[in-house]
Order: structure tokens, then sequence, then C-alpha cells
């Protein structure tokens, strides 16, 4: 299998090509249009400020590549959060796959969000053998408010979409690659993924 990670500058990618080969695949780190189209799944990961990365993106042109992609992808982070409308962060326009507007979390709670918190609400392939209420790993000051496309719920001072889903494309806010047994379990569902 052909797995793509997006190397645009942006964040702990390392972590997530790990993950992948604990699972016992390889995975190419690139930044190269050609080779993201051709991948049998691609992964685009972020950590980091919405409006600088969004600048990178568009200096490499993946910005116009990602919307167009027809095989499984999946945002995670700051990745996710680009494939949004906009954000609150840095006023910074996105890709506009998922139709909802990152917001930042009030300053009624500590923010950024570190540590372990709870999923609920599962409704896709993506969480197949998943529980209820399994704990991932979050680090991060905005969110996605919930929506139609929320294929999973977390609570933090409001709830909000976990995890977004529209067609072939997978989003999710936490760090499976950080998550122990259950985010190992998420990205191996993702490999598994037919295209459509």
């Amino acid at each position: 299998m052909n797995i793509v990670i997006i190397d645009y500058g942006a964040g702990n990618i390392q972590s997530i090509r790990f993950a992948i080969e604990r699972l016992g695949y390889e995975a190419v780190l690139t930044d190269n249009a050609g080779t993201i189209r051709q991948a049998d799944k691609v992964i685009f990961p972020g950590v980091g400020e919405a409006g600088s990365a969004m600048r990178k993106l568009r200096a490499t042109g993946i910005d116009r590549v990602i919307p167009e992609l027809k095989q499984p992808v999946l945002g995670i982070c700051l990745g996710m959060q680009l494939m949004c409308k906009s954000s609150e962060e840095g006023r910074t326009k996105g890709l506009g796959i998922f139709d909802v507007d990152i917001v930042r979390f009030s300053d009624q709670v500590k923010v950024p969000q570190i540590g372990w918190n709870q999923i609920s609400g599962l409704k896709s392939p993506l969480f197949e053998g998943v529980k209820e209420n399994e704990f991932m790993y979050l680090v991060h000051s905005f969110y996605a408010p919930e929506c139609s496309e929320a294929i999973a719920l977390t609570r933090y001072d409001v709830e909000y979409a976990s995890a977004l889903q529209k067609d072939n494309f997978y989003g999710v806010q936490f760090h499976p690659e950080k998550s122990s047994t259950a985010g190992a379990r998420i990205l191996n569902n993702f490999l598994k993924i037919k295209p459509s």
C-alpha cells in the first residue's frame, strides 16, 4: 500500500510515520503533488499556527491538491482544522472541505486543552472496535463546533466535534499516534478503508 504523509513543515510528522511502521506499513513523507495524488492513502498532519501553516500549503500548491483527492484522506489536529472553512486563529481561510468554522475555546477553561479526554457518539468505520468514551490524547486551543459532519464528540467547555467525515475525507482533532492502543486501532482502520 502506498501511504503518503504530507510534509509541509508543520508539526511532528515523524511520530505519525513511526506509528504507521508499528502497524507494519511504510509511509513516504512528501510535498510533491504528483506523489500525493498517486497515493492509496493520504495523511495530512499538523501542529502549529493555522495562518503560517496555510501559507506553507499555498507556497507549495498543496492547498489546491488536497480538496481534489479521491482516495481516503486523514487530517490530524491542525490538519483537520485546515480542512474546514476557516479558523479564528490568524483569521485563516481553510480548504473548505468540511462545512464548519474553527473557533477558540472560551477563557472559562484552561487553554490549550492538553491531555487525555473522551470521545463519544462514534459513527464511522474509522472507529470500528473502539469503545464509546475511549480516551484520546489532545493538544489544542481551537475546535470544530458540533456539526452535521461530526463523527465523534468530546466535551471541554462545550461539546465539540473531535472527528469529522465527508465523503473520502476524515479528520480527527486528537493525536491517534499518541493515543495508545485505541489510537493505533483508528490509524489501522483508516488504512483499511476502501476507496469509494
